[in-house]
């Protein structure tokens, strides 16, 4: 019993059984599910549960914008081939803050972030500029984003374009546009926002935004790459890319 709350305690609270269960078989103990789930009864331990998050898009039908290079197509072969860009709102007791994220669609790892009280373009630049720090590519790239504004400003564009990325931008401008940075906010809003709230101000929110990424990047478990971290993933492509050069 003292595992399954350590297990919970050290995923920011947030799994629920199906999650602590592989967690625990991952770290080499051999339990049952139906025990873990007992167990999780017993210390009344839930899991948090998504719900629908409000739109922050403001969209300009007129605004010049870049073709829809993706089309729904939310794949990747390698990392930093395909960049996802949104953003969220956020309530606290001094009022709203906003939060950016940009993310690798390969292994769906946040490269960059920001919260900002501002939804200008200043929020989603600053974060783009941190992917743009934290990784440095040398293959072409795709970031893609909704209709919103920010991401069609001159300023978020031209930076691009210095960089040699390609823009894309959803057509139709409904959800499914941007599906999968969807879904990653909405992860990010039930495992912090709704589930650690209410919030105080915006230090607040930035403190739990970064410890959030650095659980969600290095440790969480992720089910649609397998349940494992999005690290392994992202390791296990560079481990087999250089064994293949080293046969060659």
């Amino acid at each position: 019993m003292a595992e399954i709350q350590r297990v919970w305690e050290e995923n920011l609270r947030v799994y629920g059984v199906r999650k602590e269960w592989r967690q625990l078989r991952r770290e080499g103990m051999d339990v049952a599910c139906c025990t873990v789930e007992r167990l999780i009864r017993n210390l009344d331990i839930r899991g948090v549960v998504r719900g629908q998050r409000p739109l922050t898009t403001v969209s300009d039908p007129a605004q010049e914008r870049a073709p829809d290079l993706v089309k729904r197509n939310f794949t990747a072969t390698r990392p930093n081939q395909l960049w996802l860009a949104d953003f969220a709102y956020v309530a606290t007791w001094s009022g709203f803050v906003y939060v950016a994220f940009v993310i690798d669609i390969y292994a769906r790892s946040i490269v960059g972030w920001l919260v900002s009280k501002s939804m200008k373009t200043e929020l989603v630049l600053d974060a783009l500029e941190q992917a743009l720090w934290a990784r440095k590519r040398t293959l072409a790239l795709i970031h893609h984003s909704d209709r919103g504004s920010q991401y069609l400003s001159i300023r978020y564009t031209e930076r691009m374009a210095d960089e040699g990325i390609d823009a894309s931008v959803g057509t139709t401008g409904d959800s499914y546009d941007n599906a999968l940075a969807e879904t990653i906010i909405g992860l990010f809003k039930t495992e912090v926002i709704h589930h650690r709230g209410p919030w105080k101000g915006l230090e607040a929110v930035e403190y739990a935004t970064l410890e959030w990424v650095d659980w969600f990047n290095n440790r969480r478990l992720l089910e649609p790459i397998g349940n494992v971290p999005l690290v392994e993933l992202k390791m296990a492509y560079y481990r087999q890319l250089e064994e293949s050069g080293e046969a060659a």
